[in-house]
């Protein structure tokens, strides 16, 4: 009789679901069980797709990582893989051992920003090379058909202790302050309680930094605000402690580590996009010509900023996999999404292409401490219309993509639009709307973007129009 497991979990770019009951779902999705399961079916693909023979695992600090972490290790030593258990570290950690250890494969127990009750698992192949949709569902049917290589002799486990110690070098290495010694950037990070707090306070006091901490603790019951520096709400904390002291920036990480937010020094949140610009116009500086790799959800600001430093901005889907393959694709040396992933390349920084956000955090404060002004001032020529900076709509998972193929289908013969990721409608005016589904929670988003609030409003009822056909939706 064929495994079952959630289909829903296998999404875009990592696996993903609840850990824990919760009244919707009484059944979690990812039990000591399923987790085994996940490491059969891994271990399978990655020794039949890539013939790998070993592979670094990390963990975040939720409440049951660890656990799941330790079940998904045995089966994936069932199948004769060798595993070298890194422990707690974020994201690109694992990613960074991956690439500096040189291990055929790597993996990361994690849900990122999701609420505490989830939990999930990103993989990767050789030199941290995501492991995208396709392949996930091809580890899916692996598992369903319980088709699993089976070794009769198990895999060996080792204890990997030097990922931290390394990591922090390799980011010293790679980075100098320019402001002087005796007024040093007075910074305050917000880890969100998440894995980050254990690694970069060290980090930012060790290239020079004053450092200031907020919710650096672990704690995977996350108790002050969601780990997602994405969303003002839970930049609050973070505004008020930077104007409390007079600190220069503001930084905030998510749940694993791979992405950053910013308050500037009045406490102000800034959407990813600024610091997208920020570290672009410092790479344009002494690289003109440079191709920058943005998200689909990017506003006509950051394109327009771009060109005007003699870049050469390059739209892409949104997703770390495939970011990560433009930049290929592309020779590009940089890329960032409006979430705050942002991607840093071999060329010019000297690192592996995939996203940091701890190495971001460093090379924003980097940027910083080469400009006479304050990030406030740096940005304060900047225009942004009235825009939508996320409207998320409920959405069951399995509903998300017909949905869209359906928006899509109506849309594309009366408009200008981009369907690289959902459709994008762009509109002489300057005005724009994006709807897309998540690939990581049950939602349609929305973005938009337009030269008044009534033209917003506008472009935005043209959506919602069209969504009225689908009631599954949650329109507000």
């Amino acid at each position: 009789m064929p495994t079952l497991i959630n289909h829903s979990i296998f999404r875009a770019y990592d696996i993903r679901g609840t850990a824990e009951p919760t009244a919707q779902k009484p059944q979690p999705d990812l039990t000591p069980e399923t987790a085994k399961l996940i490491g059969l079916g891994t271990g399978t693909y990655l020794q039949r797709k890539y013939s790998a023979r070993n592979i670094i695992v990390g963990r975040d600090n939720r409440l049951h990582s660890a656990t799941l972490q330790q079940a998904f290790i045995e089966g994936l030593r069932e199948t004769g893989m060798d595993v070298m258990d890194a422990g707690l570290a974020t994201s690109p950690m694992i990613y960074f051992a991956s690439c500096h250890y040189g291990s055929d494969t790597a993996a990361v127990i994690t849900a990122s920003h999701n609420p505490k009750q989830d939990n999930g698992i990103k993989i990767v192949q050789k030199h941290a090379h995501s492991v995208d949709d396709l392949e996930l569902q091809e580890i899916r049917r692996i598992i369903e058909a319980e088709d699993f290589i089976r070794s009769v002799t198990p895999g060996s486990l080792t204890t990997l202790t030097t990922v931290s110690a390394d990591y922090r070098q390799k980011i010293l290495s790679v980075t100098k302050l320019h402001n002087s010694p005796t007024r040093p950037l007075r910074v305050v990070l917000d880890a969100g309680n998440g894995v980050t707090g254990a690694f970069a306070p060290d980090i930012f006091r060790a290239i020079g930094c004053e450092v200031t901490e907020l919710y650096c603790d672990l704690d995977g019951n996350f108790p002050n605000h969601e780990a997602n520096p994405e969303h003002a709400k839970n930049m609050v904390a973070l505004g008020e402690k930077v104007r409390e002291i007079g600190a220069d920036l503001g930084i905030g990480f998510d749940g694993d580590g791979d992405r950053v937010g910013i308050v500037d020094e009045k406490g102000q949140h800034y959407s990813a996009e600024f610091p997208i610009m920020l570290i672009a116009r410092d790479l344009l500086a002494a690289h003109p010509g440079e191709k920058i790799i943005h998200d689909v959800k990017v506003c006509q600001s950051v394109i327009d900023d771009i060109l005007a430093h003699r870049g050469q901005p390059i739209m892409s889907r949104v997703g770390h996999s495939y970011i990560e393959r433009r930049m290929h694709s592309e020779q590009a040396t940089f890329a960032g999404e409006k979430s705050g992933h942002l991607f840093f390349g071999q060329l010019h920084f000297d690192y592996y292409g995939f996203d940091d956000g701890i190495f971001a955090g460093v090379k924003i404060v980097e940027a910083l401490s080469k400009a006479t002004l304050s990030f406030s001032e740096i940005f304060a020529d900047i225009h942004v219309n009235p825009n939508i900076p996320e409207l998320k709509l409920y959405c069951p998972d399995e509903r998300k993509e017909p949905i869209i193929e359906a928006l899509r289908s109506h849309f594309v013969p009366l408009y200008d639009c981009i369907t690289l990721d959902g459709v994008r409608l762009q509109f002489p005016d300057g005005a724009w709307i994006l709807a897309r589904y998540s690939n990581t929670t049950p939602y349609i988003t929305l973005y938009a973007e337009a030269p008044t609030e009534s033209r917003l409003e506008e472009i935005k009822e043209l959506i919602f129009t069209e969504l009225r056909h689908f009631p599954e939706v949650k329109l507000p």
